[in-house]
C-alpha cells in the first residue's frame, strides 16, 4: 500500500527535530503553542482587508500566507506525532460527525452554529 504524503512530512519533520535535538522541546503544550501563534500571523494576512480583497492577493502575498499555512502545518503534524495521533483517521471520523450534525437539507446555503439547527 502506498504511503501517504502526510506520513512522508511526519517523518521528514521528525528527522529535521531529531537532527537537532529540538524534540526534547516539541512537548505537545510547545507545539500547541506554537500552533497557536502561527495561526494568529496567518490571521494578521488578512486583518483589515475586504471579503473580496481577501479573495484576490497578490502573488507576493499569497506566498507569505502559503508560509504561515506551512507553519501551521508543520506544528500541527508536529502535535499529532507527539501525542501518537493519525490526523487522517481523525479528520475522517471528524467529517463523518459533521456530516449527521449539519445534514444537507437542514443546513444547506445557511451559515450558522450545530445547535441552531436543532429541530
Amino acid at each position: 500500500m502506498p504511503e501517504d504524503s502526510l506520513e512522508q512530512l511526519n517523518r521528514r519533520l521528525l528527522s529535521f527535530a531529531r537532527e537537532r535535538d529540538w524534540e526534547r522541546f516539541h512537548s505537545p503544550k510547545n507545539l500547541a503553542m506554537a500552533l497557536a501563534g502561527e495561526c494568529g500571523e496567518l490571521i494578521e494576512h488578512f486583518q483589515w482587508l475586504t471579503e473580496e480583497q481577501s479573495r484576490t492577493l497578490a502573488p507576493e502575498k499569497k506566498q507569505e500566507i502559503a508560509f504561515e499555512m506551512a507553519d501551521i502545518l508543520i506544528y500541527l503534524v508536529r502535535l499529532a506525532e507527539r501525542l501518537d495521533l493519525d490526523l487522517i483517521a481523525a479528520t475522517t471520523a471528524k467529517i463523518a460527525e459533521n456530516e449527521q450534525r449539519y445534514p444537507v437539507h437542514k443546513v444547506y446555503g445557511k451559515a450558522r452554529r450545530a445547535v441552531e439547527y436543532e429541530d
